[in-house]
């Protein structure tokens, strides 16, 4: 069966002030309803690539196309579009300390223009998927690291997007609580969801036994159907 590429990096580079290059010439695609791990050491261009599919950075050379959309260069009025499409889970967490948690998530569909009635429908759905429906009132610091990660999680789903980017979802977490996101991670992509995880842990990956892309030094080194995290 031939998978719909729903993400396509064609012969993509990065270069900052100084022609430092954070990637060098990586063409990769991403097929719709994958479930893709990237990983490689500090500084091999993961966060890179991921700013570069949200749009929070511009490409030196190349062309980037989401759902055959093509954002190489896109226009400012544009780059919301595309962040309701895709949602992104970050490792700090990012939730409003002075919010609950019920109003966190619904943050997300306020400053979309979604109406008040359909907030109040989507917010209790969206927090029954990460289980935490009956902490709906409680404030982040109220929570423990794997709550506040499913906050973060809900919180990304709010506009229903085709992709969710996990940027080192797990890095403040211990094993435990570890486990539970990446299942939650695994369930959302068996809805359809395109799941793209970025991560140091060598043993959720081997776990995940899933597509594994490494980079090196701005590069793709290996692309493997059901790689192993495995850096020379």
């Amino acid at each position: 069966m031939v998978t719909m590429a729903l993400i396509e990096f064609r012969n993509i580079s990065k270069r900052y002030p100084g022609q430092v290059a954070a990637l060098l010439n990586v063409t990769l695609s991403i097929g719709k309803g994958e479930f893709v791990s990237i990983v490689g050491q500090s500084g091999t261009g993961k966060t890179t690539l991921v700013k570069l599919l949200i749009a929070e950075e511009k490409i030196s050379e190349g062309r980037i196309l989401v759902g055959g959309w093509d954002i190489t260069d896109i226009k400012f009025s544009e780059i919301p579009l595309l962040r309701r499409q895709i949602g992104v889970v970050f490792q700090d967490f990012k939730l409003l300390p002075r919010r609950t948690v019920y109003e966190n998530v619904a943050f997300a569909l306020e400053v979309a223009g979604v109406e008040g009635g359909r907030i109040v429908e989507l917010v209790p759905q969206l927090l029954k998927i990460v289980g935490l429906e009956h902490k709906a009132e409680r404030f982040p610091k109220q929570l423990s690291g794997g709550e506040a990660q499913r906050v973060v999680i809900a919180r990304a789903l709010a506009h229903r997007p085709e992709i969710l980017v996990a940027d080192e979802p797990t890095g403040n977490l211990d094993s435990i609580n570890t486990k539970e996101i990446i299942e939650l991670l695994k369930r959302i992509n068996e809805f359809g969801t395109t799941v793209i995880l970025v991560t140091h842990n060598r043993d959720v990956v081997n776990d995940l036994k899933r597509r594994v892309v490494v980079l090196d030094t701005g590069r793709v080194v290996s692309d493997q159907a059901k790689g192993r995290y495995v850096l020379s």
